[in-house]
């Protein structure tokens, strides 16, 4: 149905699929870091057919030692995504406000599920209200999907992979803004600085004025100049492995699916103080 050497999809793409027999499986994932709750943004009104996932509480573990968004527990997510109405080969479109940061850890949650079938609609919400396309407020009662959460679809960094990845010749990205990175600014979480060896790569610049991901050339462009070569292990981590989920997503439409996603992140990271930090 959609494209398959590109995780994201375009509205009028989407736009299609939704009229013909077999429609994708939508999924609101709206969410901010620091509230209020996506919702109340899909109460006030959603695609048609879509069924509202909260990050934070169904397609993350609790906060903890393993980081502010840790993986899900496998049993506890195929439950939520079986609510949802996501079915085995059918395709699934996640979609936010529109940066794609929220959408983007959903995808990356789904792939590493097993869900191959997985896109991210380009652009997000903003993006279709502007093409004019419809919004509704009613939600719906999909039947219950019948989907097997297998983890193990992407790779996933531990900590200790993730403080040996830039010794051992790999490119490490740090994403986070770069006044976090150099340690000068830390809003979120107790300890400032980043993991010694990354480097800094914001994930904003991934992305155009409307949230759309940049094309394949541009992004590879963008890699290289930040160490990236074909035969580079590559993985990236942020504060605390949403918007890190972006970058992996950029790295997918470049051609690098091998990326790996450092789940736990910056605020896993500083719980054990014998890790290094850098500034």
């Amino acid at each position: 149905m959609f494209a398959a050497d590109d995780p994201t999809v375009a509205v009028a793409a989407l736009a299609d699929a939704l009229t013909t027999d077999t429609p994708p499986t939508l999924l609101d994932v709206r969410w901010r870091l620091t509230g209020p709750p996506g919702r109340d943004d899909y109460t006030a009104g959603h695609l048609p057919g879509a069924v509202f996932v909260d990050l934070d509480t169904q397609l993350c573990g609790p906060p903890g030692a393993d980081g502010r968004h840790p993986l899900p527990d496998p049993v506890a997510l195929q439950t939520v995504l079986r609510a949802a109405g996501v079915r085995a080969g059918q395709p699934v479109v996640v979609y936010d406000d529109g940066d794609a940061m929220a959408a983007a850890r959903a995808w990356w949650t789904l792939r590493w599920a097993g869900h191959r079938q997985t896109w991210v609609l380009d652009g997000g919400y903003r993006t279709w209200v502007a093409a004019g396309y419809p919004v509704v407020t009613q939600v719906p009662s999909p039947p219950a999907g019948d989907i097997t959460v297998r983890p193990g679809g992407l790779p996933v960094l531990d900590a200790v992979g993730a403080g040996r990845l830039p010794h051992d010749g790999g490119l490490l990205i740090d994403v986070r803004a770069p006044e976090r990175y150099r340690g000068e600014r830390e809003p979120v979480d107790p300890v400032a600085g980043h993991i010694p060896g990354a480097v800094n790569l914001p994930t904003t610049g991934h992305a155009d004025a409307t949230g759309a991901l940049r094309d394949a050339a541009a992004l590879r462009d963008r890699f290289t100049a930040a160490g990236l070569h074909p035969d580079t292990p590559v993985a990236a981590y942020c504060g605390s492995g949403v918007t890190a989920a972006h970058t992996v997503l950029a790295l997918h439409r470049a051609g690098r699916t091998d990326a790996a996603l450092y789940v736990g992140s910056w605020s896993e990271w500083i719980t054990d103080p014998d890790r290094p930090v850098q500034r």
